[in-house]
C-alpha cells in the first residue's frame, strides 16, 4: 500500500529468516534515529524534516515537524518526546503536538548534532559531527558525547570521540556504548547513578567499517549499521562478529523490535547528503534474528 509517496510493503513480522533484509517502506529521504516504543516504530527523516511512527501494519503517522533536520529520538520521564534537532544543535520536547526546545546544545558544538538515546529517568546522551560531514576533502577532528538532564541542563559527558553516532544503554542502564563512526570503533563507559560516565574502553574495534547507528540485544551484543558498505553486523565484546546481514542499499542505523522484539528495522539509503535525499530512495528495510532486544 502507499501513504502519498511512501511504498509500504507486507508487515515485517512475515519477513523471512535469513541472512539478507526485505524492504518494508520505501520513498523516504533519508530515515535515522530508529526506536521501538509502545508498539511502534519511530524515526527521523532528515530531508523531510519529520518524525514519522509506523505499526507493524504499515499503519504511520507524522508526529512533528522539525525545520532543522530532527535526528536522534528519546523520552521524557512524562512522557513527551525528545528530538534533536540538528543543524541549529537542540534538543526539543514534544508535547500534544508542539515542539518546544528542552536544551541548547550550540555552545558545546560548531557543527550538527545526530544520535542520542535517553534513559527512564530523563537523562539524554547526544552525539555530534565535530565537523563539516560534507566538505571536502573531509577534515575531521574528535568531538564530545553531550548530557542533557531531565531538567535541560547540558554537560560533556565524553570528550575526544571520533564521530560519537549511534548509543545505547544496557538494559540495567549501567553500561554506555557509543559507535565512533570515524574511529571505526565501539566504545564502552560505565555509567554511574547521576548519569556520569566512567571507565572509558573499547568494546569492539570494528576496522574497515563505518559504524553508525546501533542497537543491543539481551545477549549484549551490539548490531551494527556500516554506514560504508551493504551490511549491518552483530559484534559481541571484543569485537567477534557473529552474523552479518546484508541490505539493499547502504545501511545507517538499526533497532529491534516488533512485537516479540526479533525484527531488526534497518534504516537504509542510496548515500548521504542533499543529492541523494532529494531522490527519496531512503527505506526501512527489515530481518528476523535469532535474539531479541534488550
Amino acid at each position: 500500500m502507499t501513504l502519498g509517496s511512501l511504498d509500504i510493503a507486507r508487515p515485517p513480522a512475515l519477513a523471512i529468516v535469513g541472512m539478507s533484509s526485505e524492504r518494508w517502506i520505501g520513498g523516504l529521504s533519508f530515515p535515522e534515529g530508529p526506536r521501538w516504543h509502545e508498539g511502534r516504530l519511530w524515526f527521523s527523516d532528515f530531508g523531510d524534516r519529520v518524525v514519522r511512527a509506523v505499526d507493524e501494519q504499515g499503519t504511520i503517522d507524522e508526529i512533528v515537524h522539525v525545520p532543522e533536520r530532527p535526528s536522534g529520538l528519546g523520552w521524557h520521564p512524562d512522557g513527551s518526546l525528545l528530538v534533536v534537532s540538528m543543524n541549529d544543535r537542540r534538543v526539543l520536547r514534544v508535547q500534544r503536538g508542539v515542539a518546544r526546545l528542552h536544551a541548547d546544545l550550540a555552545g558545546f558544538t560548531e557543527y550538527a548534532c545526530n544520535d542520542m538515546v535517553s534513559d527512564p529517568s530523563g537523562n539524554s546522551y547526544v552525539g555530534h559531527m565535530g565537523f563539516d560531514l560534507l566538505a571536502r576533502p573531509l577534515q575531521p577532528k574528535a568531538a564530545s558525547l553531550l548530557s542533557v538532564r531531565a531538567d535541560g541542563t547540558v554537560t560533556v559527558a565524553a570528550p575526544d570521540l571520533m564521530f560519537p553516532n549511534g548509543v545505547v544503554l544496557s538494559a540495567d542502564g549501567r553500561t554506555l556504548i557509543v559507535a565512533e563512526t570515524f574511529g571505526r570503533r565501539l566504545t564502552a563507559f560505565d555509567v554511574a547513578s547521576d548519569g556520569t560516565l566512567a571507565r572509558r574502553r573499547v568494546f569492539a574495534e570494528l576496522p574497515g567499517r563505518s559504524p553508525d547507528g546501533i542497537c543491543l540485544d539481551r545477549e549484549a551484543a551490539v548490531w551494527v549499521a556500516d554506514a560504508s558498505s551493504k551490511t549491518c553486523v552483530r559484534v559481541a565484546e571484543g569485537g567477534e562478529i557473529t552474523d552479518t546481514i546484508t541490505t539493499q542499499q547502504l545501511c545507517y542505523a538499526c533497532v529491534l523490535g516488533g512485537a516479540d522484539g526479533r525484527t531488526l528495522f534497518l534504516c537504509t539509503a542510496e548515500g548521504y547528503g542533499p543529492a541523494a535525499m532529494a531522490k527519496h530512495t531512503g527505506a526501512i528495510e527489515t530481518a528476523r534474528v535469532a535474539v531479541p532486544g534488550a
